[in-house]
């Protein structure tokens, strides 16, 4: 099939996160091992909730979800990242470098959304106790995932639309360990500029509405438990604590990307690791060390695991 733009450029090469051998050696091992705990762990919540009748709920149903976007967004380019660094020539097709970017801002942008429909969930759980289940039945459940990954299709189309027409005929080095849009937008055989302000606006529109609903969703919530009992909102506050955190480690990176994303400092590697590699690692650590319910479930599975084994 002919691609639409009609590009010289059939293949990108990704310059990675170092050239030292010595250094690509070391990123090797530890990257394997972080992958294999990014797998683990997610997995680790979703048997856990799976096999738990008592983690039955929306809130927990939607923590499967994020899971499974996590376990995908950290799949997409990592794999390819740790075998390259065994390759001197690292190189990635034109069809292989547009699928990264696809995912790359479909995972992203229904994450987003995602977290502003758990941050609802959780103010209907503090706010309206008695009503939540009504409130939260499989019907609104059922549109407010619906609506997440709507939107991030949408955005990540909307993207993706900006490259299908651009010429690639010349360069194509790109100084990262997967195919960053901004990255590759440079070097299109054309001047970019309104382009990279585009793309900016796409991705900076929908994560400051993101981040406004959030901001107000939380602090809305945060004002009501104030008011409670001690012991309510000890509770309250533990749940709450575990969401922003996870809300405050994916849009922390997403605010240096792309108010500064076409510098050429390191930094930019760095949160992009952090960005693709290290939230998806630290949300389970975070929702199963701060999370008393799944902490529980989790035990109890372990115990029935040992209880079931046949004794010699």
């Amino acid at each position: 099939m002919e691609r639409v733009n009609h590009s010289v450029v059939s293949e990108f090469i990704l310059l990675g996160l170092s050239k030292s051998q010595n250094l690509q050696i070391l990123f090797f091992l530890g990257f394997s091992v972080v992958y294999a705990g990014i797998v683990l762990g997610n997995l680790l919540i979703l048997v856990t909730v799976t096999f738990d009748s008592r983690l039955h709920t929306p809130m927990y149903f939607l923590l499967i979800n994020l899971s499974c976007i996590d376990m995908i967004l950290a799949s997409f380019a990592t794999p390819k990242m740790i075998v390259d660094f065994l390759r001197k020539q690292k190189t990635i097709s034109w069809w292989g470098c547009y699928s990264q970017m696809f995912f790359m801002h479909l995972l992203g942008g229904s994450e987003m959304m995602l977290l502003v429909a758990m941050a609802i969930d959780r103010y209907v759980a503090i706010c309206k106790p008695l009503h939540y289940m009504s409130i939260m039945n499989p019907r609104v459940l059922g549109g407010l995932l619906l609506s997440s990954y709507t939107v991030g299709f949408v955005h990540s189309s909307s993207q993706m639309a900006f490259m299908l027409n651009l010429p690639f005929c010349g360069p194509n080095v790109v100084d990262s360990f997967f195919c960053d849009l901004p990255l590759v937008i440079k070097l299109a055989c054309k001047d970019t500029y309104m382009l990279q302000l585009l793309v900016i606006a796409d991705s900076g529109l929908l994560s400051l509405v993101c981040f406004l609903l959030l901001l107000v969703s939380y602090t809305v919530i945060i004002h009501s438990v104030r008011h409670r009992a001690a012991s309510g909102s000890a509770k309250a506050f533990s749940t709450l604590s575990a969401h922003i955190t996870v809300v405050t480690l994916f849009f922390a990176p997403c605010v240096f990307i792309y108010v500064w994303p076409f510098s050429r400092y390191s930094v930019d590697k760095i949160l992009s690791v952090f960005y693709t590699i290290f939230t998806p690692l630290l949300n389970p650590i975070i929702y199963t060390l701060r999370n008393q319910e799944v902490k529980a479930a989790i035990k109890k599975i372990r115990t029935r695991h040992i209880n079931s084994k046949p004794t010699l």
